[in-house]
């Protein structure tokens, strides 16, 4: 393992501590009684307060030294003076273990008395002071100079594959993830204040079911069966329907092995929920009352920004069938159309479709492509095709369609509702027809007959209504981020690329071989803007690289371009 000049110099400091008898790493429990933030709110003067967290900066100054510590609630200044730490001739606790054997990202409990200094920020005086954690890597701390920062940690690759890096040195990135339990939160209380019940179903299935998903597929060594990570839990959900629960609910852990993208992720977390007795038309009042509840307890009001929108989730929400959206924005009209008369709609509007494609699908391409985006505040698109909804009942008004919403937020599906088939012979020719469409290579069309689900319908279910919501799209929405890698603490990544060079190279260095890498071959200017280092420090970290042969800058009709080597 290749260390850096200041990894290395770190362990030499671990050698010194435990010479002086000090442990870098004790496992006796510290005894904090107040955060950062508690002192700020609640400050009173020569208050006594214990408290530990990370050093994140420190101002040596002779005998007086000032250092910021980084807790679970923000920062605090701290006050270091020799001689109140060290009240008796031995100051080695001050002059050596405080100012050459800490560094940046320690951990350090603190006891002290809080004052103000002259310019009025609160501050810990501090007592005595107790090495917690050392910290072996440096922290990519961005620095700030008249202003202006520099070297901020800003890369997404780096931030997403390091993220207990990305948390500490990116105090807004914690702020998203505070919300996000929010929201789990907010919706839960919502349900369980309902009368509802919370439920777990299982991960590992005989068959995928609920969904048309590509599933990711393993193994059961003693029963010598194939096994399905859960693509929904839907079909369970309804089993405990049957079973005589009037309202259930779950946060499922789903898995498509599907594409991955800025709003997809392979792993990803859903909530459904199904209640008796009810019906669509219920499930969007309860929605809509369920969002504005949970974006009020997140952002403390209804409304919330998403990129350029101002986005209100404040009921009622707008109600458009998917026929009348269709014929708003292409003039078509759906109603009474054959297949073919679709298909040739969908091509005559420049809509990419195969012979594979039946009603269903078509007129989901035209919406999709024609519609979709248009709705930006929460909108309810209802009355799907039949052959777009094999779980979903016939509507009662007409047998061509069923009862199902989709919510639409900033041109993206949020939740999806039905009420539900409880018909367990119309169920059973639902599935046989979604068989026949994927054995036309329907991709999107379920390949299974759940024979256990069906005979649980035939034992009777109660009329239903049922909603999912895609939690991490919510959330994406109620924090403002366009990617929905930001709101997952440890998102899929491809595997990390190791560099195998025999010298030793720069944190800088480092990070800038692996902008390099990730790109195969880069323009000189772009590297520059993508490192986010000051010029001279960038002239020294490139200057580096092609001195020690790890990267070569190359001239072309195009301009200056970087490759790793």
């Amino acid at each position: 393992m290749q260390l850096s000049e200041q990894e290395v110099v770190r362990r030499e400091k671990l050698v010194k501590l435990r010479a002086l008898d000090i442990n870098p790493y004790p496992a006796d429990l510290f005894p904090i009684d107040s955060n950062s933030k508690e002192i700020k709110e609640e400050y009173t003067e020569s208050k006594q307060v214990i408290i530990a967290g990370r050093l994140m900066s420190i101002n040596i100054q002779g005998k007086a030294s000032f250092a910021q510590l980084q807790d679970g609630e923000g920062r605090i200044q701290l006050y270091f003076n020799r001689d109140e730490i060290c009240t008796g001739e031995d100051k080695t606790l001050y002059n050596d273990v405080f100012k050459k054997l800490l560094d940046l990202g320690d951990f350090i409990g603190v006891e002290g008395e809080l004052f103000t200094t002259k310019v009025g920020e609160k501050t810990v005086k501090v007592k005595s002071f107790t090495l917690l954690s050392k910290a072996l890597k440096p922290l990519p701390m961005p620095k700030v100079k008249d202003g202006v920062t520099y070297d901020a940690f800003t890369d997404p690759e780096m931030r997403y594959r390091q993220r207990y890096a990305d948390l500490v040195v990116n105090p807004h990135v914690k702020e998203v993830f505070i919300k996000r339990t929010k929201l789990f939160n907010a919706m839960r209380s919502f349900f369980n204040d309902a009368g509802y019940f919370e439920v777990e179903t299982p991960v590992l299935q005989p068959i995928p079911g609920g969904a048309a998903a590509r599933p990711f597929i393993t193994h059961h060594n003693s029963l010598d069966i194939p096994l399905y990570m859960r693509i929904a839990n839907e079909l369970y959900l309804k089993r405990l329907i049957v079973g005589g629960f009037d309202g259930v609910y779950e946060f499922s852990k789903n898995f498509r092995n599907e594409g991955m993208d800025r709003t997809h992720n392979p792993e990803f977390t859903a909530m459904e929920i199904y209640v008796s007795y009810k019906d669509y038309n219920w499930m969007m009042d309860f929605a809509e009352q369920l969002l504005e509840h949970c974006a009020i307890a997140v952002n403390g009001t209804s409304e919330a920004t998403f990129g350029e929108h101002q986005i209100d989730f404040k009921a009622p929400y707008a109600r458009v069938t998917m026929a009348d959206s269709i014929k708003h924005f292409t003039g078509f009209d759906i109603n009474g159309k054959t297949e073919d008369e679709i298909r040739e709609a969908a091509k005559s509007m420049d809509i990419p479709v195969d012979a594979t494609m039946g009603k269903g699908k078509l007129i989901d391409e035209i919406f999709g492509e024609k519609c979709e985006g248009n709705y930006i505040q929460p909108t309810f698109i209802t009355d799907y095709p039949k052959e777009m909804s094999p779980l979903c009942k016939e509507h009662r008004d007409n047998p061509e369609l069923t009862e199902r919403f989709e919510l639409m937020i900033c041109g993206k599906e949020v939740a999806n509702a039905y009420s539900e088939l409880n018909d367990p012979i119309d169920q059973r020719e639902r599935f046989e027809h979604q068989l026949k469409l994927a054995q036309k290579g329907d991709d999107e069309a379920t390949e299974f007959i759940d024979e256990d689900f069906l005979r649980a319908l035939e034992y009777g279910m109660p009329p239903t209504s049922g909603m999912g919501i895609g939690m991490d799209r919510l959330i994406m929405f109620l924090t403002n981020n366009q990617s929905i890698q930001e709101v997952l603490f440890f998102p899929q990544m491809r595997p990390e690329k190791v560099i195998a060079v025999d010298i030793e190279l720069t944190t800088e260095e480092k990070e800038l071989l692996a902008i390099i890498t990730k790109a195969e071959k880069i323009d000189l200017n772009d590297l520059k803007n993508q490192s986010g280092l000051s010029n001279k420090k960038w002239d020294k970290t490139i200057k580096g690289l092609t001195k020690n042969n790890v990267a070569k800058v190359s001239k072309t009709d195009e301009g200056l371009f970087v490759e790793a080597l």
